[in-house]
């Protein structure tokens, strides 16, 4: 690579963190061992009341990656995880890096048709779920590449008495899985693992893909964003880089979704590189997520700014002691200052000494590749880039840098800018532009700003995009899915300003002639949007119109329909 030409007007402001860090050069396993061998008796996690050590960890995944190897996963093999936060998905995520395979990350909560191009996006030979999402796989799985499909089940890794209550209440709601389905049980899985006499530790490179993430596309369709072991190892010091304050054994409360950038990336990886200890929350509500602050005294919370407004409102943190917190970090959506502002008085009042710190990033760097530093803040911005990292403000499109205080797009370089979308060469030459400056830039697609001491703020978003207690959601891609229903001639989906998730969805549908709007016809779109929309993404609401307004060019004006919401929800506060 050339000489790096970018200017670094943030290196000045970086205070005790470093400008440049040394990487670790191995895989994501590698880097997590090297911990477990330093501290063996060290909590790397903690589940439902049960807590695993680094030395167990280590066991378990070597285990799996047998088991894995005995069932005919190769070096290069893509395998799906459809899991929540709990110890059979890290077990298998880095059983999948151990091997050499790539893992496959998808929402659980996903749509039938939305999984079953994951796992054919992926070419997935083999899935791991658990037992309460069996029928949801078993009704795409003829129309899969899948090979075998591993189930577990989350009383398998609980301690009795909570094992039994478990039966007696989630356990109870579970449909029965036949004797005779085709798949391997996790008792089963884990035996093959006897079966394993030849080698199944494969070496691989820090530049090898090692896991794949998913990012809604504009124009409707899905991307996969491959992501390497480097990706992830440098993250993880970047992490502690921009964080002096951690130390080993510090708890991090793990409630962002292994199948997430942030989640994978800083809420789970970050930690077990680093000697850290994962407080898992496999099914998220601000009521248990406030329980286990206070239980296991965390130090590091990360979330989104509905997480943030959620715990204002629980009574049971009105003498809750946290004092115990080192770092609360907001991503995923804006944080407004009205928000940060609130919260940063809740936690005074409840004896941090700290404030929340805003951050930025994308699942195309991991996540975060910008925070705001610990000794210094400005209002409004999101921070100053990472170790290594190098952020510029151009005009958008080009790579044309524009003057300090002037708004153009986003542009991110650095240790973890992904390697490519998967199998999607066009796209990825449209976001990863090399300039003369010697480095390869992601172009965001978000506007933004940057000051002469190198602060960022995010001004907009470039592209379309509905941001939903933190869950990117296109509206191209589900405007493709109602379009495809038989009543609809043409919809048009935008967000509605929501005091909770910040934006929820509402469709807009044209029908076609014959076709009645009436609330019997509406419930028959959202049935089948059920069937192929994510839960988190589902519209609340359809309104029928006669007619959608359009551009000049013909398009759909959904600004005008998004202007007609907020003037109608103002007059109704």
């Amino acid at each position: 690579m050339s000489e790096i030409t970018a200017k670094t007007p943030w290196v000045k402001n970086l205070g005790d963190v470093p400008a440049h860090l040394d990487y670790f050069e191995g895989s994501m396993f590698e880097k997590v061992q090297s911990i477990a061998e330093k501290y063996p008796n060290h909590v790397a996690f903690d589940f439902m009341g049960k807590r695993t050590t680094y030395r167990n960890f280590i066991v378990k995944v070597e285990t799996c990656a047998k088991a894995l190897r005995t069932i005919g996963i190769r070096e290069g093999d893509s395998v799906t995880i459809a899991m929540p936060n709990c110890p059979q998905a890290l077990y298998i995520f880095y059983a999948i890096n151990l091997v050499g395979g790539i893992a496959n990350m998808v929402h659980p909560l996903s749509s039938e048709k939305e999984i079953e191009f994951y796992i054919n996006h992926s070419h997935s030979v083999t899935l791991i779920t658990l037992d309460q999402f069996y029928h949801k796989i078993e009704a795409i799985r003829e129309n899969t590449c899948l090979v075998n499909v591993v189930i577990a089940s989350i009383r398998d890794e609980l301690s009795a008495p909570i094992k039994a209550g478990y039966m007696l209440t989630e356990g109870r709601k579970l449909t029965k899985i036949p004797s005779d389905a085709p798949v391997i049980r996790w008792e089963k899985f884990i035996q093959l693992s006897r079966s394993c006499f030849w080698k199944y530790k494969v070496s691989r490179k820090s530049d090898d893909p090692a896991v794949i993430l998913y990012s809604g596309g504009t124009t409707g369709t899905s991307k996969g964003i491959v992501l390497t072991n480097m990706n992830f190892n440098a993250l993880s010091s970047q992490i502690v880089a921009t964080n002096p304050m951690f130390r080993p054994g510090d708890r991090m409360l793990a409630a962002m979704p292994i199948f997430h950038g942030f989640g994978l990336g800083v809420c789970i990886h970050s930690m077990l590189a680093s000697g850290g200890r994962c407080v898992l929350v496999p099914r998220f509500t601000a009521k248990s997520y406030a329980k286990l602050i206070t239980k296991y005294r965390c130090n590091f919370i990360a979330g989104v700014p509905t997480l943030y407004e959620a715990l204002l409102r629980l009574p049971s943190m009105e003498h809750a002691d946290l004092s115990c917190l080192k770092g609360v970090f907001s991503g995923g959506d804006s944080l407004s200052s009205e928000l940060k502002k609130r919260f940063d008085t809740f936690l005074f009042d409840h004896k941090a000494s700290i404030q929340v710190r805003e951050g930025y990033g994308m699942t195309e760097c991991v996540t975060a590749s910008c925070l705001t530093p610990i000794h210094m803040a400005k209002e409004g911005s999101i921070g100053l880039p990472f170790p290594d990292t190098y952020y510029k403000i151009v005009k958008p499109g080009t790579d044309e840098e524009l003057p300090y205080g002037e708004e153009g797009e986003i542009l991110i370089a650095g240790p973890t800018v992904m390697k490519e979308y998967f199998e999607n060469p066009e796209e990825t030459s449209q976001t990863l532009r090399k300039h003369r400056d010697g480095l390869v830039w992601i172009y965001s697609g978000d506007l933004g700003t940057m000051d002469s001491d190198g602060f960022v703020y995010f001004r907009g978003r470039n592209k379309r995009m509905i941001i939903s207690s933190g869950y990117n959601i296109y509206p191209a891609q589900l405007e493709s899915i109602i379009d495809a229903h038989e009543a609809v001639h043409m919809s048009c989906v935008i967000g509605v300003p929501d005091a909770y998730k910040m934006q929820k969805v509402k469709a807009f549908v044209m029908l076609k002639k014959g076709y009645q709007p009436t609330e019997v016809t509406k419930q028959e779109i959202l049935a089948y949007c059920r069937k192929h929309i994510a839960k988190y993404a589902m519209p609340y609401d359809i309104e029928f119109r006669d007619k959608l307004p359009t551009t000049l060019v013909g398009k759909v004006a959904y600004r005008v329909l998004e202007n007609e919401e907020a003037a109608a929800g103002a007059v109704n506060k």
